[in-house]
């Protein structure tokens, strides 16, 4: 049994409203029991480990968050453990996250100031919980500079400790392009030691990205080679024009994806085709893109260029009515578990699924349907 409780402040007293849950791990296997003796069996040996392992799985999220890591998990220390559950209800935390939030960066609606090379717009009325991030280097193709990362670090780490942000999609505000790569001629002037030090730092913004506790949408309206495509490879759909270029092309210049993409395409189109991709460096368009699941959805596109940031924009729609809460835990619970067996994927999903029993949110649901009402989810 595992006691999640809030984390307490000097005096005792909770930082913020929070309901103690305890719930169990159940793997498909005998109950573990820890005695002196020769060890335990086969099957018990199996079971620990999957508990283990999701609980490992949940320390990452804790460390994601900024929580204190937890003690080592010991047999002992597992029947007595209290883990801290880190807060995933939309009200926690709103305070701080609004002064998180870089100013020049913020803007409400449509508007947004023409010389920002990250666009970042939080979107009001019926698309209210929407953020968008919208990249704006026209002169260089949106290519990923040090600056233009920068950039995305900081828009990437507001956004995560916003509980208030439902969805975040990732768009281009130039027309024909969504990211071309890396900046080469940039590239061309650094050192061999500042490129490692740039591809480490574009790796872990891009690796920020995918670990957002929201869905994230990449509407690829354009090309996006190299590092572009690597980081649409981050967000969770991929929603492209039938015109849109895509491709990892580095082999081209003599290096490799080094943003994930060598990790990512795999998962996501398979082994044997991410291979033959990236040997060839072979450029597709929006149609070959959906037909071997590197893209979720196909779009025609339109006199304004935007079709596919339209396809996403609905979709990031259908989101927002759900709970909040669930959608956070899900995502943590796919993430995790799609790395992972499946009998420890079945442990980390029910140590998810209980993060969701004590919310108000859930309370709302069950009225709401008993009432023939929507539901009003408020994240708690």
């Amino acid at each position: 049994m595992v006691t999640l409780s809030a984390p307490k402040e000097e005096g005792g007293q909770s930082k913020q409203p929070f309901v103690a849950a305890e719930f169990v791990l159940v793997p498909p296997h005998p109950p573990v029991t820890w005695a002196a003796g020769p060890g335990p069996g086969p099957a018990q040996a199996e079971a620990a480990a999957a508990m283990a392992a999701a609980l490992r799985g949940l320390g990452l999220l804790r460390a994601r968050l900024g929580l204190p890591p937890a003690a080592p998990a010991t047999p002992a220390g597992l029947a007595r453990a209290a883990h801290r559950a880190p807060d995933l209800r939309a009200g926690g935390g709103g305070a701080a996250a609004a002064a998180a939030r870089p100013a020049a960066g913020r803007s409400y609606g449509s508007q947004a100031k023409e010389e920002e090379e990250l666009r970042v717009r939080y979107l009001d009325d019926e698309h209210k919980g929407i953020v968008v991030l919208g990249l704006n280097r026209s002169h260089a193709k949106n290519a990923l500079s040090k600056n233009l990362v920068k950039m995305m670090s900081k828009a990437v780490d507001a956004l995560k400790s916003d509980k208030k942000v439902r969805t975040v999609i990732f768009r281009s505000e130039v027309p024909g392009i969504f990211c071309a790569g890396a900046d080469l001629k940039e590239r061309a002037k650094m050192h061999s030691s500042e490129v490692s030090s740039f591809v480490s730092r574009a790796r872990a913004t891009i690796n920020e990205l995918a670990n957002l506790p929201v869905p994230t949408i990449a509407a690829i309206d354009g090309t996006a080679l190299g590092g572009g495509l690597e980081l649409a490879l981050a967000c969770d759909i991929r929603v492209a024009a039938s015109s849109a270029k895509m491709g990892l092309v580095e082999t081209k210049l003599a290096i490799i994806p080094g943003a994930g993409g060598t990790q990512r395409l795999p998962r996501t189109i398979g082994v044997s085709l991410a291979k033959e991709l990236i040997f060839s460096a072979r450029v597709v368009d929006g149609e070959e893109a959906k037909s071997i699941g590197l893209i979720s959805h196909v779009v025609e596109q339109n006199e304004a260029g935007d079709a596919a940031y339209k396809r996403a924009l609905a979709l990031a729609k259908e989101f927002l009515p759900q709970g909040p809460v669930a959608m956070r835990v899900a995502k943590l619970a796919i993430n995790q578990g799609m790395e992972v067996d499946l009998v420890t994927g079945l442990a980390i999903e029910e140590a998810c699924y209980a993060q969701t029993i004590p919310t108000k949110d859930r309370i709302e649901g069950l009225l709401a349907f008993k009432e023939k009402r929507p539901p009003r989810y408020k994240g708690e």
